[in-house]
């Protein structure tokens, strides 16, 4: 069977959630969020992003959160400034669109935004009232393409965003990944006092599912409830995203997850380097896009599932390989050796 790199989902969940589903199995609780478990992840979350007036919200996916937080923020004639690599953009079959708000893309090498790319579009809708009006900016961290924002370039933005009355809202389904990197500097409270609203993601670290959408700015809080709703994001067994963002959240687990997978994934960036090879973009996350001759793909496509991210030229292409929290060794060290036989 091949080993897969394909994502940091593939496996189901840490066994301490998996423990913690089932001791409280039988418990009978309040529905719709109101369950102890999720009032006490809550909590803790408050406790580690350093903010006991944001407001916390679960939902199961990413997509749903992004189509939650931005169809609420944004008026019917404003619109989202995203870069290009944005998974909102590019891997969510139009979700925000449905909703009747224009994305408008920026084009960046690395998947950040910058205020110097931002301007631009700006002095590009002043034609009131006949264009879309720029509202709301959506960044990832880490990025689409495994890049992290630094504090200095995070505070530059959210200054950037306070000065043209713009809200910043931060896609986290891989932030415990660009927090947990060996390069940032960045941390969880910084996030949450720099940005309007950003979400914790639990899918792509170690959870069966769920997001923690937290929002920061009380001139959005105001009926955010009834987003969450409205878009069939209010389960009725709340708890079970509740009790997994109260294990992910007990003690350093969140963290030491994302870790690993970070650790991981420079291990196989390493001795590819070690062998000269080149990359996509620099990346010191869980995901790696190294650019490699198409006949060394093939070789190891036998034992390995990853995607082909990006042909280079008629020889080479970009890879992109992703590690999870429950990445071994064994099958990293057999990568590395295949690349140590064939380089």
């Amino acid at each position: 069977m091949k080993f897969s790199f394909k994502n940091d989902y593939s496996e189901g969940c840490h066994p301490d959630i998996l423990q913690a589903l089932l001791q409280y199995n039988a418990d009978q609780q309040a529905g719709y969020g109101e369950d102890e478990y999720s009032l006490k992840a809550k909590e803790l979350i408050k406790e580690k992003i350093k903010k006991t007036d944001s407001e916390i919200y679960f939902v199961s996916g990413g997509t749903q959160a992004n189509l939650i937080v931005i169809s609420s923020v944004l008026k019917p004639y404003q619109c989202v400034i995203s870069a290009s690599p944005g998974h909102i953009l590019n891997n969510e079959t139009g979700a925000i669109e449905a909703t009747g708000h224009k994305i408008l893309s920026i084009e960046t090498e690395d998947g950040k935004l910058r205020p110097s790319d931002i301007i631009p579009v700006l002095e590009n809708h002043k034609n009131v009232p006949h264009q879309v009006m720029p509202k709301l900016v959506y960044i990832s961290n880490s990025t689409e393409l495994g890049t992290i924002y630094q504090s200095k370039e995070l505070e530059e933005l959210s200054v950037f965003c306070r000065q043209y009355n713009l809200y910043l809202f931060m896609d986290g389904a891989r932030l415990g990944h660009g927090l947990m990197s060996e390069i940032s500097d960045l941390t969880l409270d910084k996030v949450a006092g720099l940005t309007d609203i950003f979400y914790l993601g639990g899918t792509k670290n170690g959870a069966l599912l769920g997001e923690a959408i937290i929002v920061n700015n009380a001139a959005l809080q105001e009926d955010f409830a009834f987003n969450i709703k409205q878009k069939g994001a209010l389960l009725a067994k709340g708890r079970l995203l509740g009790i997994q963002f109260l294990e992910l959240m007990k003690g350093n687990l969140y963290f030491d997850l994302a870790k690993h997978a970070n650790q991981q994934a420079m291990k196989i960036k390493n001795a590819l380097q070690a062998k000269g090879v080149k990359f996509l973009s620099d990346t010191y996350t869980n995901q790696i896009f190294p650019i490699l001759n198409n006949d060394l793909i093939q070789i190891l496509s036998v034992n390995f599932e990853f995607y082909i991210w990006k042909k280079i030229d008629d020889n080479y292409s970009a890879i992109r390989l992703i590690t999870s929290w429950n990445t071994g060794d064994a099958p990293v060290n057999q990568f590395i050796d295949v690349i140590e036989d064939n380089l």
